[in-house]
């Protein structure tokens, strides 16, 4: 049985590739069409109104491509506004609830962190799940709005001194905390993982992705939904607005997955009028 149809995803920006990234690896027959909304990024600064908003705009956008199912890769989304997925035709993933599960599971001392933007620190979306799932961790939370900003100019390099000294300011509570889990629950922060680990030796780091990645090929067997349609998947991009340093974060996110892609503009605000 199977279907062909393309897996959406979109996030506020360019972190959302990290994501589109561990689903290309996991499930290397899907075929993708992501949109990144780059004209408007970050979300994680705006009110909950406006980010509701601009997930539904996101949402039917992904729609409009046919899609089989839609991804949240965004933190902020997934946070305060997944109920926006609810009434779609298609099955919606947000990517907060498969990363709780993992660590949860991969914690030894109780102490868990959580790294994501304000609003998602606001909305506690991580800490109610964490302590759902087992009241008796302790959750510290932090919000990093500077970092979304460092990865979407591509500053995220260990060698890059402004990224280094950003995340030992952000992480140096934590770190005394004693934390031995680390969430990144923002979809833009796996790509300081080097600089992390260098400043957290120890410390297991959950990525959203990853664990969304693996929920996903899960939900496809299960509905027997996979693509089953042999030869070289395809990945399309869509952004809202296009950075000068684009093509090389995209290489920088996507590594060998970024070849032979290309790039599209679209006016999701006007795409959104156009179907109403």
């Amino acid at each position: 049985m199977g279907d062909s149809r393309a897996i959406g995803v979109f996030d506020s920006g360019l972190g959302g590739l990290t994501v589109a990234k561990r689903i290309m690896e996991v499930l290397p027959n899907e075929n993708i069409v992501y949109f990144g909304d780059t004209g408007r990024v970050p979300y994680g600064t705006k009110s909950v109104e406006t980010v509701r908003k601009y997930a539904a705009e996101d949402e039917s956008f992904l729609i409009s491509k046919n899609v089989k199912m839609i991804v949240a890769a965004c933190g902020t989304v997934s946070s305060v506004a997944s109920d926006t997925g609810k009434a779609l035709p298609v099955p919606f993933i947000e990517v907060i609830s498969h990363s709780v599960k993992d660590a949860v599971r991969f914690t030894k001392s109780g102490k868990i962190g959580v790294l994501a933007t304000p609003a998602t620190i606001k909305s506690h979306a991580h800490k109610n799940l964490i302590l759902k799932a087992a009241p008796d961790t302790q959750v510290f939370e932090t919000a990093a709005p500077m970092l979304v900003s460092l990865a979407e100019e591509g500053w995220y390099t260990a060698d890059n001194e402004i990224a280094r000294l950003t995340i030992q300011r952000y992480l140096c509570d934590m770190k005394s905390s004693g934390i031995d889990t680390l969430i990144l629950g923002c979809t833009h922060f796996p790509v300081f993982e080097e600089l992390i680990r260098e400043y957290m030796p120890g410390v297991a780091l959950i990525d959203m992705g990853v664990s969304a990645a693996e929920y996903i090929k899960e939900y496809l067997l299960k509905t027997n939904t996979q693509n089953n349609e042999g030869g070289k998947p395809s990945y399309e991009f869509f952004v809202s607005d296009k950075p000068v340093t684009f093509e090389k974060t995209v290489k920088i996110f996507l590594g060998e997955n970024c070849r032979d892609i290309t790039i599209n503009l679209v006016d999701v605000e006007k795409n959104e009028k156009s179907n109403n």
